[in-house]
């Protein structure tokens, strides 16, 4: 690893180093029209300068706070550098975010300006305009479908920048190597599981000591390639992506779109990528149903070697050595299924694969480690800069988080939550300075509200959230997050909440994958109309029945589910089921779904429910489901 510069201590100092050191290298692609467009570092800081010069112009200093909303585009990532050159703050907010929650994020926040990327982004911003009285400009990137609109708030990309053409560069340079390390540079909302989302404030130093502890103990170089494609309003993105990109001078690549992800990935071959667990879980599904596709010849092939994968990945768990036999196998394997089958996933070239944000199941981990994939876990939060702990080479296991980073210091306290102490620990919450007292102890630990553990070799193995943990009534104890992880390896089952806590047995709601379960009903000629009518269908009821059983053997006894029930619709951020990361928010869904739970219970075999939906433009209706409970076998 080669980082750009000793002395920059601030992203927009970063870029500014970046364009003298390594000037005409790739420092960011963009897929527009099925076309690669690749910028300089030179592009890159020139883009910066006129976007901060002409935000100037308008009126945007010191303090002020930018958004930036819409799928990834080099023109937002160079905004948000652009506001944070100036003294300002970046906030960004995730694309798919409905009305209410981008008002009350954006007048929290106090923004002024927003960055949109198209007109759906700007129709989304005028619908709130009312409530927003504090924002004086609305820039929008993408022109497509605006020609006809006329509004004060208004203004092109384009007119920034023509705006700060002609500024005083050497003036924003003197004001970028003055910047402050220490002022504010993000504010990320927190996915609020438990209330409103809070804004973390993270300051120039935390994200520049994040992206420097991850850089120490990965592998990463000035010649690779990041798919830059996680939300933006994810601390993931600005920590792995941008931050580690401006510190090493590696390369960002933006996607065409959501709809050509994959396709992009597989012709770019990122040399490293972080990956939310839920991604790895639709991977996984995606192998299996075409594993479920083929015959014959193929369908052995897969099977036998794909089982040996498992079989070595298992002995080299428990310290044992392949056999001559594993080793032939692995070989094969390697040529047959395991080197195609990364191909496809686009991860040919990857030396590092990260998930992050949530526990990942072990037996999706240990898929996809067999398959040869460098995969391995990393902790993080939005307040600690998205970075806690993280797997080393060699030492990746299904069963922690790695070891903590020099520089980054955890405890355990008393009450079994994990606390962590570092340069990367957030400054604050925006206009909430209770909660930041409560969030941080009396010696300066923040409170990271996860149940860990500590090993004596320094491994972090995370139980669950701390007060999600609780015990069955004969004592045995309960973390819901292992019963949902193991019940997400099926590839039927996208999504899981199960419920225990001092009750007799641990029981379960389940939401199908759609697209998984739709190709199987194919299959199998069933017809079907819609998300409800399939999820209730008799046959499917069958299906998933028999992966409850299945996973049921890998459980111990206690924490098998009893009873079970599939959701006529799966949970969704819009209804507040979960959060834009897919997070579950446990306390609303448990009292929403409240007539469930005591049906699970009290011996019910169906359950009347009524289902609220909120419409992308706040509107809300609800549908009404007769669901059918199952005893698993």
């Amino acid at each position: 690893m080669t980082e750009a510069t000793t002395n920059a201590q601030t992203l927009p100092g970063l870029v500014v180093e970046n364009s003298k050191i390594r000037g005409s290298k790739p420092a960011m692609r963009e897929k527009y029209l099925g076309i690669w467009e690749t910028y300089s570092w030179s592009d890159y800081a020139n883009h910066v300068a006129e976007l901060a010069l002409g935000l100037k112009a308008i009126g945007f200093g010191a303090g002020d706070k930018l958004a930036v909303i819409g799928d990834n585009r080099p023109r937002l990532y160079w905004a948000q550098l652009a506001a944070q050159a100036l003294g300002g703050a970046s906030v960004p907010v995730y694309q798919d975010s409905i009305a209410d929650e981008l008002a009350y994020v954006l007048s929290d926040a106090d923004v002024s300006v927003i960055f949109a990327e198209d007109q759906e982004q700007v129709d989304k911003m005028l619908s709130i305009e009312d409530r927003l009285p504090q924002v004086k400009q609305i820039v929008y990137c993408d022109d497509r479908g605006l020609s006809d609109y006329d509004h004060k708030l208004l203004k092109s990309y384009e007119a920034v920048i023509e705006l700060g053409v002609n500024g005083d560069r050497a003036a924003y340079e003197a004001g970028v190597q003055a910047l402050d390390a220490n002022t504010v540079a993000l504010m990320c909302y927190t996915s609020g599981t438990t209330g409103k989302p809070k804004g973390v404030m993270l300051n120039h130093a935390n994200l520049v000591a994040a992206a420097k502890a991850f850089v120490s103990v990965e592998d990463v170089r000035e010649s690779d390639d990041f798919l830059s494609y996680l939300p933006m309003a994810w601390v993931g993105d600005v920590t792995y992506s941008l931050a580690t990109s401006l510190l090493t001078g590696a390369s960002c690549n933006c996607p065409e779109g959501p709809e050509t992800l994959l396709r992009d990935m597989r012709e770019l071959g990122p040399t490293g990528i972080l990956a939310a667990p839920r991604a790895w879980e639709n991977f996984l599904s995606d192998i299996q149903v075409k594993a479920e596709d083929i015959t014959g010849l193929k369908k052995f092939v897969y099977n036998r070697f794909s089982n040996a994968a498992l079989t070595a990945m298992r002995k080299q768990e428990d310290g044992k050595s392949p056999s001559l036999c594993d080793r032939i196998n692995l070989v094969l394997g390697e040529l047959l299924i395991y080197s195609p089958i990364r191909d496809q996933l686009g991860l040919r070239r990857a030396r590092w694969a990260l998930t992050g944000g949530a526990p990942l199941g072990p037996d999706t981990f240990r898929f996809f480690r067999a398959l040869g994939i460098n995969l391995k876990q990393v902790y993080g939060s939005t307040e600690i800069s998205g970075l806690g702990s993280i797997q080393r080479d060699g030492e990746a296991n299904p069963d922690s988080v790695g070891k903590p980073i020099e520089g980054i210091n955890l405890r355990i306290a008393d009450n079994g939550e994990l606390q962590v102490k570092g340069a990367n620990v957030f400054v604050g919450y925006y206009k909430n300075e209770d909660a930041f007292k409560e969030a941080v102890s009396e010696d300066g630990w923040f409170k990271t509200g996860d149940a860990g553990v500590l090993e004596e070799n320094g491994e972090l193995t995370i139980i669950d959230r701390a007060k999600d943990v609780g015990k069955l009534e004969d004592g045995s104890a309960f973390a819901p997050q292992f019963v949902e992880n193991k019940l997400k390896y099926s590839p039927y089952i996208a999504e899981a909440i199960s419920f225990g806590n001092e009750r007799p047995s641990v029981c379960a709601m389940i939401a199908i994958d759609f697209n998984t379960v739709g190709k199987w009903a194919e299959r199998q000629t069933l017809p079907y109309t819609n998300y409800m009518d399939l999820s209730q269908k008799q046959e499917v009821l069958d299906l998933i029945s028999a992966e409850v059983s299945s996973i049921n053997r890998t459980l111990p006894e206690p924490l098998q589910v009893k009873r079970f029930l599939i959701l006529g619709k799966d949970f969704d951020a819009d209804d507040a089921e979960i959060t834009r990361t897919r997070k579950l928010r446990r306390s609303f869904i448990a009292e929403q779904y409240e007539p469930v739970i005591t049906a699970f219970y009290s011996g019910a075999s169906v359950v009347d429910l009524r289902a609220e939906v909120t419409f992308e433009d706040g509107r809300k209706s609800h549908v009404d489901m007769n669901l059918k409970i199952q005893d698993a076998a």
